[in-house]
């Protein structure tokens, strides 16, 4: 005969205690164990290459950072040899910067539409071969892009260029010094070489990086509320709107600051087609400018001890800045909700 145990039932009126959280332990296996202490150790690996390139750049950099101080980031000319310390990155910094912000504010609207009609719109017997043509993009090298357009798109966006300046003058940054934009005898020199067009440039570079962080996330929102914004009535772009757009905003700031990334860093593309300008140049529709990669790629054979001291401390901004940006992009992700469902 078998005796069965009922439970306690709680008394009249009483709530029933909770019980205990109790914590589940998985065995894990000799397959488990290798594996998460070759994922453990790749990433302390990276951490360690990071920290090592750091801890280079700034014992090589440290001779010019003692000659310079502060006015490093803050002075236009870079004339390290010249022996009165009267160099800084203030120009070259700033067309970083000037060339990443139009890089990305151009290559984010193409890197979505291009996710979204790849995830959503395109026929699936075609997707692997638009996926296909984008990762290609992302594998052209730099030269490519930089001789593209050099030869090829700096003319044709002259046009552009003398519309901008013609109707949004008003804004600094459209601004073009000492030219008419609406003269048709204006010499179109004044509008090439520009960090407009070298952010075009770099801009059709990233986006194709951008486009598989977005097009990834986009395919992972659930298929439940997809049907559900469906069987409420919702349009195909209802339900884009209202599930797939929200649920991917953490790849669509993820791939963006990627982008951002690589666009800081362009080298040589960004000195073929902007050249070099080391002076404050705010304006993006005007001739000239500069960044810190162009300029450590043009005056690094040419430097003497104290330049290669003052190139590494450049390159040590450029590295802080692209970490910054890159853990700010982290940080953002991890409170989003496709980047909680990543991690997952």
């Amino acid at each position: 005969m078998t005796t069965v145990v009922a439970p306690s039932l709680p008394a009249p009126g009483r709530d029933p205690e909770p019980e205990p959280r109790r914590r589940v332990l998985a065995r894990l296996g000799p397959a488990d164990r290798t594996f998460r202490g070759l994922a453990r150790g790749s990433g302390l690996i990276v951490l360690a290459i990071m920290s090592l390139v750091g801890v280079f750049l700034g014992y090589r950099g440290w001779q010019a950072l003692r000659v310079a101080g502060w006015s490093f980031l803050t002075t236009e000319r870079w004339q390290p040899d010249a022996g009165h310390g009267h160099f800084g990155i203030a120009a070259v910094l700033l067309g970083s910067v000037l060339v990443g912000l139009v890089a990305i504010t151009l290559a984010t609207p193409l890197a979505v539409g291009t996710a979204l009609y790849i995830s959503e719109y395109s026929p699936a017997r075609l997707r692997r071969t638009f996926i296909s043509l984008v990762d290609l993009m992302a594998a052209v090298p730099s030269v490519v892009y930089g001789l593209w357009g050099f030869f090829l798109l700096q003319g044709k966006m002259v046009g552009v260029s003398r519309w901008l300046a013609t109707y949004l003058g008003w804004i600094p940054i459209f601004r073009v010094a000492g030219v008419d934009p609406r003269d048709p005898l204006a010499a179109q020199t004044s509008f090439t070489s520009s960090t407009l067009i070298a952010g075009t440039v770099v801009a059709l570079m990233v986006a194709p990086i951008a486009c598989s962080v977005m097009r990834e996330t986009f395919s992972q929102a659930p298929l439940g509320e997809r049907e559900g914004a469906y069987a409420l009535g919702a349009t195909r772009w209802g339900m884009i709107r209202t599930v797939v757009l929200p649920f991917g905003r953490g790849g669509i700031i993820g791939g963006s600051m990627l982008g951002l990334g690589r666009a800081l860093g362009e080298t040589i593309t960004v000195f073929m087609v902007l050249g070099a300008l080391f002076a404050i140049q705010p304006h993006i529709l005007e001739n000239g400018g500069s960044s810190v990669s162009a300029l450590i790629a043009l005056k690094y054979g040419e430097a003497k001890e104290l330049g290669i001291s003052a190139l590494m401390a450049a390159g040590l901004a450029l590295f802080l800045l692209t970490l910054v940006v890159n853990f700010a992009a982290s940080m953002i992700i991890a409170r989003s909700r496709s980047g909680a469902a990543t991690e997952a």
